[in-house]
Formats: structure tokens, sequence, C-alpha cells
């Protein structure tokens, strides 16, 4: 993907995101499901704002891995501005595949996951879920993925969603150093809540967002 920027910095920096609080976010070592519940947003879109900050470099650490496997629930959607991008997903994150998990019992596995589909208007976009089965029963608009252990070049970055392109270029430019071929869709995994307990945004050099870019 050229730019992961633009789902991100909308979902993250303009509402709460407090699935990643319920699949136990934040935590490397606790990504499992503490909850088969998401919890509603509760802050409204256009209050939540980032904290000021110096602008500094991000803060990428790039590893070479493999991806867990994966069963992800996903909605596909478009927005025809940059800015209704954060509308769409927060109902698709926060209440639409959240009543799919209620409705069919299933747990959480892991942080929502993004794909993207263009970088320019009008923007197409997947956003997931991890869970702990495939749903018996869901809406003919909601589609489940499974995702294998594919070798991936992972970024971990740490930094304001404005600079997210940098961890982007950072790994096209390992893969390219080490003659890799991206094998599949980039994606994002937001491990990392950038807004805490009490609403307020936390500093995002402290937020974890995983760039995967899946090679072969």
């Amino acid at each position: 993907m050229k730019n992961g920027l633009a789902l991100s910095l909308l979902v993250l920096s303009f509402y709460s995101f407090t699935i990643l609080q319920s699949c136990g976010s934040g935590d490397k070592k606790n990504t499992a499901a503490k909850t088969d519940t998401v919890k509603p947003v509760r802050t409204n879109p256009e209050k939540v704002k980032e904290p000021t900050v110096a602008e500094k470099p991000a803060i990428i650490n790039i590893i070479d891995t493999v991806a867990a496997k994966r069963i992800v629930i996903y909605m596909k959607d478009s927005a025809k501005t940059f800015e209704r991008i954060s509308v769409k997903l927060a109902q698709i994150y926060g209440v639409k595949l959240a009543e799919v998990l209620k409705k069919n019992n299933l747990k959480m596995t892991g942080a929502p996951i993004a794909w993207y589909k263009s970088s320019k208007a009008p923007y197409f976009f997947e956003a997931g879920i991890p869970v702990s089965k495939k749903p018996a029963k869901f809406p003919k608009n909601v589609f489940v993925r499974e995702m294998n252990t594919d070798s991936v070049m992972m970024a971990h970055f740490y930094g304001p969603y404005t600079l997210l392109q940098q961890g982007y270029d950072a790994i096209k430019e390992r893969m390219k150093d080490e003659k890799r071929t991206a094998n599949g869709m980039a994606y994002e995994i937001y491990v990392g809540d950038p807004i805490d307990a009490s609403g307020k945004p936390i500093d995002p050099y402290k937020v974890r967002t995983d760039i995967v870019f899946p090679w072969k």
C-alpha cells in the first residue's frame, strides 16, 4: 500500500478505540480476548484530538517474522472524503462488528486490522476483527478471511499517525535491500490505544501500530 495513513489517522485520532481494550491491546504479552463484547465508542469523534507534541521522527523497529494465523470477520466500505473514513470505521468496529460478535458468541483474539484499497478519494477499505471461530450466522455484508502464517516484514511503529508513511517507506526500503517481493496486501494492526481510560489522548510516541507486509 502506498498510504496506510488514511485509515489509521482518522480512526485512531478522532475517536476512542475502546475495542482495543476489550482484546487487551497495548501489551504484546496480552493479545488474547478478555471479553466477547465490544463497548460502544465513548466519545464524540469530532471532539477527540491528538495531543500536541514536538514533531520528531517516528520510532520504527522492523522485524522479519511470521504472521499469526487468524480468522477475521470484516466489512468492506468506502468514503467519499478523507474526513468520512473515521465515521465509517467507528460504525464498523464499535457497532456493526460488535453486534456480530455478540449474536454469535464470538471472542476477539487480537487487535483490529485494516486493509487499504486506495490512497485517494473515493477511499475503499476493509476493516476487521480477529475472532476465535467462524461465526455461524452473520449479515450478508460481513465476510470472513482466514489469514495464514505467512512470512512478513513488520514495522513496530511509534509516533503520530501523520508520520505513518515513514513506516511504510522503511519497510519498502528494507524489502528492496533484501530483494524480497510483496505477496498480498499490506495491512495495519492497531496494537496500542491512543486514548486512555478517561478519554484523553496518549503520547503518540508510546502508542504502537504494526505495519505488516507479507512477502515471498
